[in-house]
């Protein structure tokens, strides 16, 4: 009996030190990478005594690690970008609804899941650019316009294949419907100047050097780009302006708890503290994006490029439309 009763201490021991040390520590699977991640980890260790762990990779790499591991993960929240990439998360069962006034309160409802699955963190917009040479402002309107006849030839875009033109897509859809949508991307490949590029900074570039006069792209690939470069001939425009129900495509970079999470309450405060006021400034200055939450102003430079009207449809439907956009897309031959 002796032994026993020691036998049960030590494993007594044994689970109340691995409690303490989960009480103490976060384990992040995160999409962002990490010099946009790394100081704001560190502030909140320093602040909260809470070491944080991370792991960065492709967010479709990451959903599929944690899928794998199941209850024998050690991930507490996945970080990741895109609304589509978040929606998907949360279908397949990763993630987990979470109930917190602090983030009902600091993120509007158009950037989180319906569900509270999953919550934006920064915003970006992806809108309209086009070279200052050959395109006056006067001429610009909306994503649908670039499919028309003025544009032949000269519109750039990136590869269909990248997640965040999905999104876009699928959230024309959700705002004009399909045959609508279609019709759209069917002008939109009439009128590519090229084949469709790898990235969005290949697509600055291509209108730069006049290898086409407009494109779409997020917005803090074109401040990347001005800022290295000023003097380059681009200018950003503010699609869907003109009526009271649409606005620019926005997406986010968000986060949720997963399922599995050993240390749920800290995944939450943490999630807390990054919607809130300091953190949310770092997190959206870091590259160039907007912060979800509305006391907070966005970075001088990013407000130079003037306030603009936003779709306040909420962003599931960027998941929930992804494989309608991918179909649509294919059909068009929009590669």
């Amino acid at each position: 009996m002796k032994n026993a009763g020691l036998i049960l201490l030590a494993v007594l021991v044994l689970f109340s030190g691995t409690a303490a040390a989960a009480k103490d520590e976060l384990v992040v699977y995160s999409a962002r990478k990490e010099h946009l991640i790394k100081d704001l980890f560190e502030k909140y260790e320093k602040e909260h005594g809470v070491k944080i762990k991370y792991i960065t990779g492709k967010a479709a790499v990451l959903l599929q690690r944690i899928l794998s591991e199941e209850e024998n993960t050690n991930a507490d929240i996945l970080l990741t970008v895109d609304a589509g990439n978040l929606w998907h998360a949360a279908e397949k069962g990763v993630l987990s609804p979470v109930d917190s006034k602090v983030l009902s309160a600091n993120i509007p409802s158009h950037y989180k899941d319906p569900a509270n699955f999953w919550f934006g963190l920064s915003v970006r917009a992806r809108t309209i650019v086009y070279n200052t040479h050959k395109v006056a402002k006067k001429d610009l309107s909306s994503y649908e316009a670039l499919s028309g006849p003025p544009w032949k030839n000269r519109l750039v875009l990136r590869t269909s294949k990248k997640v965040y033109n999905q999104s876009l897509v699928a959230m024309l859809i959700a705002a004009q419907g399909e045959e609508n949508t279609k019709e759209i991307l069917d002008g939109w490949v009439s009128n590519l100047a090229a084949p469709p590029y790898s990235s969005d900074t290949k697509v600055l570039e291509a209108i730069a050097a006049g290898q086409g006069d407009v494109g779409i792209v997020n917005t803090y690939y074109y401040g990347r780009l001005m800022k290295k470069n000023p003097e380059l001939p681009l200018g950003i425009f503010w699609a869907d302006q003109g009526e009271a129900d649409k606005g620019v495509h926005v997406n986010v970079s968000g986060a949720g708890v997963v399922k599995y999470s050993q240390n749920r309450a800290q995944a939450i405060k943490f999630l807390e503290w990054l919607s809130a006021v300091d953190a949310q400034k770092i997190f959206a200055d870091a590259n160039m994006e907007y912060p979800v939450n509305k006391a907070v102003t966005p970075h001088s430079y990013v407000q130079g490029w003037g306030d603009f009207k936003e779709s306040t449809l909420n962003l599931a439907e960027a998941g929930r439309l992804q494989a309608q956009a991918i179909k649509l897309m294919d059909m068009a031959g929009y590669k």
